[in-house]
Order: structure tokens, then C-alpha cells, then sequence
């Protein structure tokens, strides 16, 4: 398996230090807040209260600060102790994680509150304006900004086991 750091200056653009590669480049989801209230609406919930999760399925959304997550279903794992306490977020159909500069794609996600990381894997995509990188499976760190991306397995998803990237260039004057 093909391991590939977002720290790469080559991969600056997609992190936000475009033209900066001296700089170590960070997710836009860095020092985010998993502290914060979280809003969830969909067409339907379903609460386990034994089980301590909620799912949710329909056109799912979820809201955190800036951060916004989109999905077909969503299990909401939480304690209740004194209030619930939200602990975990699997998502799945089509995860979509959206900040104002960055969104993030993959076929299921986990938002692990707790661990203050988000994973994404299958056919993952990470965007921002015109640059994509393309793996497996990526882990986003909220406390450092600091994402990861795999290739996966040889075969799988047409990738060959590797990460690709496309990147913008910042235009620079043409020298006469």
C-alpha cells in the first residue's frame, strides 16, 4: 500500500500553502473545534436508546462550525450520561465534508469526535479550488490539520494502489 503525506510540498495547493512550499501546509479543518454543538436533520431518525446511537437516513446533514458533512445514512453513537454526549458519526451512501475552501468525498466516513479525526475511504477525493488528490482511504487530524492519504490495493478502483494528484500552479510573470 502506497502511503502519501498531505505535508508534501508538491501537494501544497490542495492544503492551502499554494506557492508557499517552504511553509508546512495545513487542512482548512485544522484546530477545528469537534467540542462544538453538532445540528443533524434528515428525512427520518430511528433511536436505539439502549444502544446509545441514533440513525438517521435521507438526505442527511450535519452541521459543526464550518464544517458540514452530507450523506444517505448516519449512525450517531453517544453516551448519556448527564446529557448526551455525541461520541461518533459513521457515515455511508456518498459522504460528502465540506469546509468554506476544502471538500472531501469518499463512500463512507467515520468522524471520530473523541480522536478529533475524520476518515474517508473509498474512492476518495480531496479538493480544493482547481487541485484533487485521488486515494483509497484518507484521516484528516483536526488538531494539526494534517491529512494522510492511501492508495489502497493494487486493482482496486482503477487507482493501480496509488494516490494521484492534479495541481493548479500559480501563474507566474513571463520572463522577456
Amino acid at each position: 500500500m502506497h502511503r502519501i503525506s498531505l505535508l508534501a510540498a508538491g501537494l501544497a495547493a490542495v492544503v492551502g500553502a499554494v506557492g508557499l512550499a517552504s511553509a508546512e501546509p495545513v487542512s482548512a479543518l485544522k484546530g477545528h473545534n469537534s467540542n462544538a454543538p453538532v445540528d443533524v436533520s434528515a428525512d427520518r431518525i430511528e433511536v436505539q436508546d439502549r444502544a446509545d446511537r441514533a440513525v438517521f437516513a435521507g438526505n442527511v446533514h450535519v452541521r459543526q462550525l464550518e464544517l458540514t458533512l452530507d450523506t444517505a445514512r448516519l449512525t450517531v453513537a453517544y453516551t448519556n450520561n448527564k446529557g448526551v454526549q455525541i461520541q461518533r458519526l459513521d457515515a455511508s451512501g456518498g459522504v460528502v465534508v465540506k469546509t468554506p475552501t476544502e471538500t472531501a468525498r469518499g463512500a463512507f466516513g467515520v468522524y471520530d469526535l473523541d480522536r478529533k479525526l475524520i476518515t474517508l475511504v473509498g474512492g476518495v477525493q480531496l479538493t480544493r479550488e482547481q487541485s484533487k488528490i485521488s486515494g483509497a482511504r484518507m484521516v484528516i487530524d483536526l488538531t494539526s490539520g494534517r491529512a494522510v492519504v492511501d492508495g489502497g490495493a493494487p486493482g482496486v478502483d482503477g487507482s493501480g494502489g496509488r494516490v494521484t494528484g492534479h495541481f493548479t500552479v500559480p501563474q507566474r510573470g513571463a520572463k522577456g
